[in-house]
């Protein structure tokens, strides 16, 4: 892969604790929605151009790196799974076995015992793009009840 120059997406999103570093760094709508895009056709060939279809189990700001064009590339592939040849398009597919992710990002039937499915992934994205456009993550008090 090659270098992202302007980093992850969670620091454009988000001030750190060093305020010089992240200064000036701003993503203007039409950006927002740019990567959006990008991250959408991403996911779309990996859940329906890829044999068999790869269901990416930790889509989060901090996995989407950007380009000098402010390109949107998913990364971190450590948690992945393929799904299994039988999978239908009713969502069912690989084991539940050690199904990781990112708290606020996986999708809840996850936790009750659910099989890794693209439909996670959806969900997955769907929390992205709400944080890219409320700049609050998924886990803020605003979020608890």
């Amino acid at each position: 892969m090659e270098f992202m120059s302007n980093g992850n997406l969670d620091k454009w999103l988000y001030k750190g604790e060093d305020e010089e570093l992240c200064s000036g760094l701003y993503l203007t709508l039409l950006q927002r929605l740019n990567i959006a895009i990008d991250v959408a056709s991403a996911m779309d060939y990996l859940h329906h151009d890829c044999d068999p279809p790869v269901v990416h189990c930790d889509l989060k700001p901090g996995n989407v790196l950007l380009d000098d064009d402010m390109v949107a590339h998913v990364a971190d592939f450590g948690l992945a799974r393929f799904l299994s040849q039988n999978y239908s398009s009713s969502g069912n597919g690989s084991s539940t076995i050690g199904l990781k992710g990112s708290i606020g990002y996986i999708a809840p039937e996850y936790g009750m015992g659910g099989k890794a499915s693209t439909s996670g992934d959806v969900y997955s994205y769907g929390i992205l793009v709400l944080e890219m456009f409320i700049a609050k993550k998924p886990t803020n008090e605003m979020f608890k009840e």
